[in-house]
Parts: structure tokens; sequence; C-alpha cells
């Protein structure tokens, strides 16, 4: 290349006076003069680029380990709302315990702890709970085949159980055959007249008032039960005492001491009042130490059944009057045949206690609730449990059968009472029915057209059966209602409460 064609070639033309413009490598302009130090490719040249090994970071280690940690917790806060943990607080807690956590701290509730498992499993994995559950089965499983070889078992029973389950056969088939027949003859009744009948016991509840008032004792009264006559109340007190009261007219007819304790319940024998004599077994009562006195219709103590070692919270006659359950607080019912004056069934199956005992009016089933908030029906004749009552809350504390024998209405700690329906296997109709513990709950003895509950809140309520419309608040207690019964004479109902009296009440 020529010296022509490597130095700066002005521009000439419209530019201004003196101004130049170059072409070419600034080389030249580099230095003044080009020289071989100053060359492209040259040591000198290579010199006047700046270059450092030096490298600096965007971030210090511990804020890259910061931000890590925030990523990973942001993350499994995600995973731990994206878990679905039970609701059950029972369940809740056992899970607790498979995976090694307490079961409470100090201050949490259910909600509390449900986070705590979520936060858990977030950690651990929603696996945890299946391996710790498989690791559990797998170490007991050689140990459950030697012990328990199936799921269901029984065990021998004596002689006097096989006879007992013989009579209550041979006694229920024809009273079953009775009321299917009955119900026959109803269901041939028109639709008009029943639709009729039905407004009237409508127009019937309406009209409830309160009768009559009375004190019964100086402490609260626990139970009310009226004859099967309808003429006479029994009436039992946390002061010990038992009493016998004529109606309507509330005159004290007996008094029978005999506890030393709270007596929660009495009932009367099927046939008392009718057929039975006066100083034969006609009452029965159960106290809080476990024991239960027999009574005749003179306020004489004619017994007492062997004293058991945990409270006894209901006692019924089974319909044939020959024997007798018992609800037990060690988790078990107990049913006595009173002619051999043996217990002749131990029945377990509940996980707590049970607090409330019915017998079907045929006399082959009987259904049981317990403060496990569950309800179970046995069959007497076999000894299975043929139906198991789920739903409720809380605890079971009152359960009775409708005289149509499939039909059930139980009362919860839940504020609630839930229909039943044998047939179905199923609850047909829960009621919201209080706003306290629901004490007692009760079909009419007549036809079963209406139910009538009692609760904690004061008041009596009457359901309509069938559409369970709400016919009647009756509010005269200023405590707490502890138990309620209808008579089977005139439908009148009697209620007791923790306000030491007992009430009337019927249509005006």
């Amino acid at each position: 290349m020529s010296e022509g064609e490597n130095s700066p070639v002005p521009l000439g033309g419209g530019g201004a006076p003196g101004e130049r413009r170059w072409y070419g490598s600034l080389e030249a302009t580099m230095g003044g003069s080009e020289s071989p130090a100053d060359s492209p490719g040259s040591p000198a040249a290579a010199t006047n680029i700046h270059t450092s090994n030096e490298y600096m970071e965007l971030d210090e280690p511990e804020i890259l380990d910061e931000k890590k940690a925030l990523l990973e917790e942001f993350e499994r806060k995600r995973r731990a709302r994206m878990i679905h943990v039970t609701t059950d607080d029972s369940e809740v807690k056992q899970q607790l315990r498979q995976l090694g956590e307490p079961i409470c701290l100090f201050g949490e509730g259910p909600a509390d702890r449900r986070n705590r498992l979520k936060e858990l499993l977030s950690r651990l994995g929603e696996d945890a709970l299946k391996k710790t559950v498989a690791g559990t089965q797998d170490a007991e499983a050689p140990e459950q085949e030697q012990q328990r070889p199936e799921e269901t078992w029984y065990h021998e029973g004596p002689q006097s159980l096989k006879e007992a389950r013989t009579f209550i056969l041979e006694y229920s088939i024809p009273r079953a055959r009775a009321r299917l027949k009955k119900e026959h003859l109803d269901n041939e009744i028109p639709e008009a007249t029943r639709t009729a009948r039905r407004q009237e016991v409508q127009n019937k509840l309406r009209s409830f008032s309160l009768l009559g008032s009375q004190n019964a004792d100086s402490r609260p009264i626990s139970y009310c039960s009226f004859s099967p006559n309808g003429k006479l109340l029994a009436t039992s007190s946390w002061s010990g005492l038992c009493k016998i009261w004529k109606v309507p007219g509330c005159q004290e007819e007996q008094k029978m001491s005999g506890h030393n304790c709270y007596v929660d319940c009495i009932e009367w024998h099927p046939s008392a009042t009718l057929t039975m004599e006066p100083n034969a077994l006609n009452l029965v009562s159960s106290g809080r130490d476990g024991t239960v006195q027999l009574w005749n219709l003179c306020g004489e103590a004619l017994g007492e059944l062997p004293r058991l070692e945990a409270r006894v919270s209901r006692v019924v006659f089974h319909p044939s009057g020959r024997f007798l359950g018992a609800c037990v607080h060690d988790n078990s019912w107990r049913l006595w045949d009173l002619e051999i004056q043996e217990e002749v069934l131990f029945q377990e199956g509940h996980s707590k206690p049970v607090f409330c005992l019915d017998f079907q009016g045929d006399g082959s089933l009987a259904a049981t609730g317990g403060m496990d908030a569950f309800g179970r029906i046995w069959d007497l004749r076999s000894g299975r449990c043929v139906m198991f009552l789920t739903g409720h809350q809380n605890a079971i504390l009152g359960i009775n059968w409708s005289p149509d024998g499939y039909h059930l209405v139980s009362g919860s700690e839940d504020n609630s009472a839930r229909i039943w329906d044998v047939r179905a296997r199923r609850c047909i109709y829960s009621i919201p029915a209080h706003t306290g513990i629901v004490t007692g709950a009760r079909y009419d003895k007549i036809g079963g057209q209406y139910i009538v509950t009692s609760s904690y809140d004061g008041s009596v309520r009457l359901w309509c059966h069938g559409s369970f419309q709400p016919m009647r608040a009756l509010e005269g207690h200023g405590q707490k209602v502890m138990g309620v019964d209808i008579s089977p004479l005139d439908g009148i109902i009697a209620t007791c409460a923790f306000d030491r009296t007992f009430k009337l009440w019927g249509p005006d």
C-alpha cells in the first residue's frame, strides 16, 4: 500500500473552513507518527490494553444462602396449603401420635392442632403417615395374627344367655307380626283421612301449655317417667330420693330412700299399675355409685342388684318385663334376667361410656347411645350389631324407638336430634333442635306422630314426625331441663329440671 493511501485524506466540498474529516486507521493519530512499536500486533500495542484477573461477586455467599432458605420456606408453605388434613380432632391427635409428636400443646385448640399437623407433613412429606402406619402394621402383624385371627370374634356365653335369646325370639315374633298387621291396616286408610288426622295432631300440639308445676326436691330433678297407666309419675333426684306423684294433681304419693348418691334414672315395669301387684317389683332406679335398687309400689326396697364398679346412667325394662338393661360407664351395657336374678349379657362395643338405652316395642332390638358420639343397634336374638349410628359430633344422651318399630330418635350434646330409619339403615333427617345440649328425645307412645326434645337451653320443643316442623316451644323452667317423658294415656308431657321442679304440659 502506498504512502498516499495511508495518509489522512481531507474531505473537500461543503465543510467549514479549516475543518478536516479523516478516513482510514486512527493509529496515525495516536502517537503523531507511525512507529514499529505502535503497529498492530506489536508487544507495545498489547501493553496499552488493561486486563485483570480479579472477579467481582454479584452477592455475598451469606446473602445467597438466605435467599435460598427463603425460597425453600415459601415452597414449604405452599405445600402445606395443598395438604388435606382431616377435620376430626381425634384423628388429628392420633396422626400426631403416629409421628411421635405431642397430641396437644399448652393453649392449643383443634384448629391450631390441624395447622401443626400440616406443618409437620410439609416438612416430612405426605407419605410420612403412610410409612408410619405401614411400619406399625408390619411390626404388629405377627402378633395380631396370633391374638385375633378374625376381625369379628365371639366368646362363649352361659347357658342362661342362650335361654334368654330363645325367649326373646319367641316373644318378639308374635309382636312383630301384630305390628305389621296394624301397619297394613293403617295403610288402607284413605290419604284424606290420614291427612286430617295429622292436621288434628298438629293443632293439638300448637295448643300445648303449662298444666301444673311442683317443687319436687331440694336438689335438681334428674329424671321423670310416667307409669304405664299414665296416672302416676316417678321422679329421681340428686339428693338420693325417688318419689311417686299423682297426675295431673301433682300430689306426692310415695317417697323412696335407698340411694346414698345422685340418682340418675327411675323406670317403671311394663306391667306396673296394670296387672302387677303393688307389692311386687314395679320400679327400678340407678345411682352414680353403681347401685341398682328394686322397688314395689308401696315405696319399699325389694333388693339390690350386685353393685357395679362404675356409674349406671340408665336402667330400662325389656318389653317382656323379664329382663333389665343397664348402661354402665365402663363402656358396656348389661342385661339381667330378673327371674333367675343373674346377669346374662355383658355387651361391649362402645369406645366410651354407654349413656342411654332403649328397647324396640317388639323386644327384638336394643339401641344404645354412647359418650363416643356413636349409636349402635343390637339384635338381642343373635347378639349382632346390625346398624351403626354415625353422624353426631358429641355424646348421645337420649335415644328412643318409635311405636312403628323402625324409626328412632337420638339427642346429642351437639344440640341436635337425628331421625334414623332401620330399614334404610341411615339417618333420614337431622333437626337443629336447640341452642344447648339435648338431654332427652321421645316419640309419643300412642302413634309416634310427634317428637319431644328437652335441652339445657331451658326449653322443650315439639316436632311433627314426617315433616319435622317445629310445632311448639314450651318454656317455663328457669334452668336446664334434665329429662322428659310422654304419658301413654293422653299424651301429657312431663319435664324435670335443674330448678328442682317438674312440670306438666298439655293441650288447653
